[in-house]
């Protein structure tokens, strides 16, 4: 693939040879002078905030929207949050004194003069406004998680501290939830009958590990299908999304690393960075002055108390970000990379096949060239409909995995059903089965996203992200609209995900809807018909602006302005 336009605009230099660990520890290269123009936009804090890319790195119009909380929404929200409070301790109170009943785990009568092992808010949060709307997750379904879906009916006579189940089935549900994103998580079809035979032939389980005796021909095909879909030397697979990234960062940095991480990066790349024990610093999300700066920084004083150069600068971020529908600017963070030499560990979990014209991930969205991300990860559980992981890049990169990740060494080989299910539906993505399903189901996605989230705006919800991210987060504010919101919903036959704290910053719960290319146009429209009603019974319809799309950002021709702290 040959470099793109702005990937070359961007460049400025070329690491040197790779080293036994994967990835370079050479220096990350010398602060250089760089212009500073004084480009200031003037934003009032209460517009909507907005920006629109276009020229120098970005070849399209990037637009995201995060419309700022109206302030009696505010208000509010930490209103109910307050009286919440003021009621939760006083129900500890009658709690403590046995008045009423406490369900929860608590230590032992002979253990009282042991420090509590649960002392802190999210406990407090748990038993006094979490169960309050515990009924709204951890629905269990009965059936293929399609465009729609069969859940169990179930009821709660202790105000959800304990379920039971009617017997009832909830048939077809509309399903807004699953990460299902092109549709491949069925029963039928091409991919259900591939799975079907390779259960037959392989069985389920492989009972070894990859370096032992549980690496099958299909294991070796599936990894080669891989690194060419997504244009690089090599991958590799693991069994689990979660542990692609919780056990191989640890692998890749240690100490004397630094890893320059996201704020809303996702818990597997905080899990794996904080195993790794290398220095960690967080920048604020999608902003390039404040990684920019934390490079700078880095650079400039080196390690703490030695000031030595730092082993190795990895940056950490995602594709898509699954809370705030945001995608990363991927272009000014390769060309911040490429000035500064540091290295790009790049999250494709919800990005790869839900973006670009080939369905190929954030990369291929915006048209760049893979080789400049050095470490592509992402999950099969999502747009593949399967399971597990994988890690793409450099052949040294690889190779260096296979025998130092934790995943690769004690983890069980992947279940050869789960990798059938991989190859037959990434083949359809390529085309190499002779059809166009792939491609029509990443157009049809595209065009499923972009008119959901034009209905939604025009209803006046205020929504997050970007407009071609197919995760849509929809602010909720208040903790009662969260639980009110979820039951409303499932009462009109529509599965949606209510979000709230610590999944969220506490006064920011939101539903989270999931778009798929297997979601029809008459089943977008009865699910906005539904929304729209169920927000105008709870007045969620807090948008007040409409969406205009500010100037070019002044980090367009690779010239970045300072930010204070």
């Amino acid at each position: 693939m040959t470099e793109s336009p702005a990937s070359k605009a961007a460049a400025s230099g070329e690491p040197s040879p790779h080293a036994t660990n994967g990835l370079k520890p050479e220096r990350n290269g010398f602060l250089k002078s760089l212009r500073q123009q004084n480009r200031h936009q003037d934003r009032d804090e209460e517009e909507l905030h907005a920006a629109w890319h276009h020229g120098g790195l970005y070849s399209r119009p990037f637009l995201e929207s995060f419309e700022e909380t109206p302030m009696l929404v505010a208000v509010l929200t930490y209103m109910g949050y307050g009286i919440l409070t003021v009621f939760g301790y006083l129900r500890d109170f009658l709690r403590h004194w046995r008045i009423e009943r406490c369900h929860i785990a608590r230590e032992k009568e002979e253990q009282k003069d042991f420090v509590p092992l649960y002392q802190d808010f999210e406990n407090f949060y748990t038993r006094n406004l979490y169960m309050r709307i515990r009924d709204n997750w951890n629905r269990p379904i009965c059936s293929v998680p399609g465009a729609r879906m069969d859940l169990m009916d179930r009821v709660s006579h202790d105000y959800n501290w304990t379920f039971e189940y009617t017997g009832r089935t909830v048939k077809d549900v509309i399903n807004l939830g699953s990460y299902n994103y092109l549709g491949f998580a069925d029963n039928t079809g091409r991919c259900a009958d591939a799975v079907a035979e390779v259960s037959v032939a392989y069985g389920v389980g492989v009972a070894s590990t990859r370096q032992e005796i549980g690496n099958l021909d299909i294991h070796e095909e599936m990894e080669n299908l891989v690194a060419r879909f997504l244009g690089v030397e090599s991958a590799m697979a693991f069994g689990m999304g979660f542990a692609t990234n919780s056990m191989n960062i640890p692998a890749l940095t240690g100490k004397g690393c630094l890893i320059l991480s996201d704020e809303l990066n996702h818990a597997s790349l905080v899990l794996g960075a904080r195993l790794s024990g290398a220095t960690i610093r967080v920048f604020k999300h999608n902003n390039m002055q404040s990684l920019e700066k934390l490079l700078r920084e880095a650079i400039v004083h080196g390690q703490p108390r030695t000031h030595r150069p730092w082993k190795k600068i990895l940056i950490l971020v995602e594709g898509i970000y699954s809370m705030e529908g945001s995608i990363v600017r991927l272009p000014e963070v390769i060309a911040l990379k490429k000035r500064y030499r540091a290295y790009l560990y790049l999250d494709e979990a919800h990005s790869i096949g839900a973006l670009g014209p080939r369905g190929r991930g954030v990369v291929d969205y915006f048209g760049l060239d893979p080789r400049d991300v050095d470490v592509m990860m992402g999950t099969f559980t999502k747009s593949f409909g399967a399971a597990g992981g994988y890690i793409a890049g450099k052949r040294e990169l690889i190779d260096y995995l296979r025998c130092y990740s934790h995943s690769t060494v004690y983890a069980t080989s992947m279940s050869p059903p789960v990798v059938e299910q991989i190859i037959t539906s990434m083949k359809c993505i390529m085309g190499e089965d002779g059809t166009t399903i792939g491609s029509d189901r990443v157009r049809q996605l595209a065009g499923n996203t972009v008119y959901f989230r034009r209905r939604l705006r025009e209803m006046g919800f205020i929504i997050y992200g970007n407009d071609d991210s197919p995760v849509v987060p929809m602010m909720l504010y208040m903790p009662a609209k969260i639980g009110a919101f979820g039951r409303e919903m499932l009462s009109r036959n529509i599965g949606v995900v209510v979000v709230g704290f610590p999944a969220t910053p506490i006064i920011e719960s939101r539903a989270r809807f999931c778009i798929s290319a297997a979601h029809s146009r008459e089943l977008l429209d009865r699910a906005l018909s539904a929304i729209s009603e169920v927000g105008d019974l709870l007045q969620l319809k807090y948008s007040r602006r409409r969406i205009q799309p500010s100037g070019a950002r002044p980090s367009d021709d690779g010239v970045y302005e300072d930010i204070d702290d």
